[in-house]
């Protein structure tokens, strides 16, 4: 669980998270109801906000781990990292139930700017990368939209319901 007040690119890590419904993560400089990443709000500042909570999978930090490259939970500016479960794989429209109350919808995938080689060298081609059909391929974690509001804590258990219908491949959001 990680979340920052102040534009940053790592998050410190906290105990827990609280969602609120339509905002994002209380206290992180990226709730809102509409955009909140500085180049997104000097395209349009009324667009609505589909990155309100960013999620990435503990299982990338351990392959960049053996890449050679130091990456906890928080570093990558995720507020929440999970463990176990395909959240590149998920479809638009999925419900990700974290702990007792909260509820996420997926929106897309992150698409992580030249920030992250200031962090660490290199490791823009380590979580960004080409198919072999030439088609990008993003791995810095997906984003969400809060639906229903509640604490999230690290442990807890989290369920993914997804959407009825044809299912829609992650996109960039």
């Amino acid at each position: 669980m990680s979340s920052n007040d102040v534009y940053s690119f790592t998050k410190p890590s906290r105990d827990s998270v609280t969602l609120l419904a339509g905002l994002g993560v209380e206290g992180d400089v990226h709730a809102g109801v509409t955009v909140k990443h500085r180049s997104r709000v000097a395209q349009d500042p009324t667009q609505p906000n589909l990155r309100q909570v960013h999620l990435i999978h503990q299982e990338l930090f351990a392959e960049l781990r053996q890449a050679g490259f130091a990456v906890s939970p928080g570093d990558l500016g995720e507020n929440i990292t999970t463990e176990g479960i395909d959240l590149l794989g998920l479809p638009v429209g999925t419900l990700l139930h974290l702990g007792d109350e909260a509820v996420v919808e997926v929106t897309g995938l992150r698409n992580p700017c030249l920030q992250i080689d200031t962090f660490q060298a290199g490791l823009l081609k380590q979580v960004v990368g080409r198919a072999d059909d030439g088609t990008v391929v993003r791995r810095a974690g997906i984003m969400s939209v809060v639906r229903t509001g509640g604490v999230v804590r690290p442990g807890d258990a989290i369920k993914a319901v997804l959407p009825v219908g044809p299912h829609r491949r992650l996109e960039r959001v």
